[in-house]
């Protein structure tokens, strides 16, 4: 049987023709152990703009495969063999038993960047990763993510424990800190990301929490408007410079939102009634 994506629709027009191999690929080599295929990143959170974006796919396996079928998966879908139309693809396998398992662990069988502007990555042991963009990328799938295949994202792919989601979020601050290898603007727009999140417990688009950002928050109006700008030039080759100070300040200030939120958290839970003592424990979102 000839397999396609579950709404072609639900994905840009400029992808579909390649997340339908994909699709097709994957469900070639992995039989009947394919539980759900998943866009996350900037397609699920409607975001995505082509010769800019990543495509983000997490895929979800019954078990856990013989490791010759994951390299050959591999295989099948690195470009050129597949090429990505995208500037690049970072592609995520679970085991189903841990994907339906909250967790702040990375925890994968396959990890795969691959395409035209993406550094090559293969890696089969998740234990020297660091595990926060795996704890965001799954939420951003059970949240939002965009069914290709299979099971629906929600029922794959659990949410993390919001302590470990604003753990995660923590560290990837302390990444795009450091700035090594991360195009400017995209550290101050998923830094306005992170503020959102721990601010409503929702994962928004990043250019919508970046405008969000800069009419709240006034001294950071300047950066946050001309990351946008810098984003939404046609490719990564033309992103902006910005003010290197600047964007470490904004960054920092960010942390310490992070921090915050961490904070008013653990207050609540200290503070909270205990188990069938009174009223129910409100840890679960922020504000």
């Amino acid at each position: 049987m000839t397999r396609t994506l579950v709404d072609p629709h639900a994905v840009p027009a400029e992808l579909r023709p390649y997340l339908g191999e994909l699709v097709r690929r994957t469900h070639r080599l992995c039989g009947t152990r394919l539980v759900s295929v998943v866009a996350v990143g900037s397609v699920a959170l409607g975001d995505y703009r082509h010769g800019r974006s990543d495509t983000d796919v997490t895929v979800v396996l019954d078990g856990t495969p013989p490791a010759p079928l994951l390299t050959d998966l591999a295989a099948a879908l690195t470009h050129p063999a597949l090429p990505c139309p995208a500037a690049g693809l970072e592609l995520v396998v679970y085991d189903a038993g841990f994907a339906a398992r909250p967790s702040g662990g990375a925890g994968y069988l396959l990890d795969l960047n691959t395409g035209p502007l993406l550094p090559a990555r293969l890696s089969l042991d998740p234990a020297g990763s660091p595990a926060f963009w795996y704890v965001i990328d799954r939420s951003v799938a059970h949240q939002a993510g965009r069914t290709l295949y299979g099971a629906p994202a929600r029922e794959a792919i659990a949410e993390p424990a919001r302590a470990d989601l604003l753990a995660a979020i923590r560290a990837s601050v302390r990444e795009h800190s450091a700035g090594d290898g991360h195009l400017a603007d995209n550290r101050v727009l998923n830094g306005c990301r992170s503020v959102r999140y721990c601010r409503t417990g929702h994962w928004q688009p990043k250019r919508r929490a970046a405008r969000e950002v800069a009419a709240a928050e006034e001294r950071f109006r300047p950066l946050v408007e001309a990351a946008l700008r810098s984003y939404e030039r046609p490719s990564r080759t033309d992103a902006a410079a910005l003010p290197a100070e600047e964007v470490r300040a904004f960054l920092a200030w960010v942390a310490g939102q992070v921090d915050a939120a961490a904070g008013a958290d653990a207050h609540r839970r200290a503070s909270a009634p205990a188990a069938g003592h009174g009223g129910p424990d409100q840890t679960a979102g922020a504000g």
